[in-house]
């Protein structure tokens, strides 16, 4: 059992998503969350969408270089929201936000998550993509989710799991929980990889 295998490591997770930390504890994962605040969120313009939350997720785990003692490992993550090979971030205000629901409404986008798995020598990436189908959303719903739930902090405004995501979401194919932030399930297998083959080869990079 992967909880086993942990005993001897110290688990960081890297972000200061109430989200995330949620999925954390519900999958029975005791971590300490250390977040660097000063890592952009910016990525090259010429960069395939489909590549940008990896990349993020690897930037965010490249400000633990020199920080990690032995025995401790780091997850970073980061969701992004592709709406026609677009990638929509985090709203800079009503307006923005308004703005970008009113382009998912009625349409199908794309949901990915990319993670870092991170030790003093050793890293591991992946992505998971999901596909999310939006009914017709009125300006009324639109203006009571954003004034009511302020989804600022979320990537193309909006939180499946809040009154949106119940109202507003017809399907869904693939991880719900990658949706919400975290594919729980894909960090809890690649985690035990992670730490077999730490086990495995303790001082050699990857």
């Amino acid at each position: 059992m992967l909880q086993e295998k942990l005993a001897p490591y110290r688990l960081i997770l890297a972000s200061s998503s109430p989200r995330r930390h949620y999925l954390m504890k519900e999958a029975g994962f005791e971590f300490e969350i250390r977040v660097i605040s000063d890592i952009p969120e910016e990525f090259p313009l010429s960069m395939p969408s489909s590549d940008v939350a990896v990349y993020l997720a690897e930037m965010k785990a490249k400000g633990f270089d020199g920080r990690l003692q032995k025995q401790e490992i780091v997850i970073t993550a980061d969701t992004v929201v592709i709406l026609d090979g677009k990638v929509l971030g985090k709203p800079a205000g009503y307006f923005e936000a308004f703005d970008m629901l009113s382009s998912l409404s009625g349409r199908k986008h794309e949901v990915i998550t990319g993670v870092c798995i991170k030790s003093e020598n050793r890293q591991s990436s992946f992505s998971v993509s999901s596909l999310v189908w939006f009914r017709k959303l009125t300006e009324k719903e639109i203006h009571y989710y954003i004034t009511e739930y302020s989804p600022f902090d979320k990537a193309g405004s909006y939180g499946v799991q809040e009154w949106i995501g119940y109202i507003g979401v017809e399907r869904i194919e693939g991880s719900f929980f990658n949706v919400m932030g975290l594919p729980i399930q894909n960090v809890y297998v690649e985690l035990e990889k992670f730490i077999d083959n730490l086990n495995a080869s303790p001082h050699v990079p990857e």
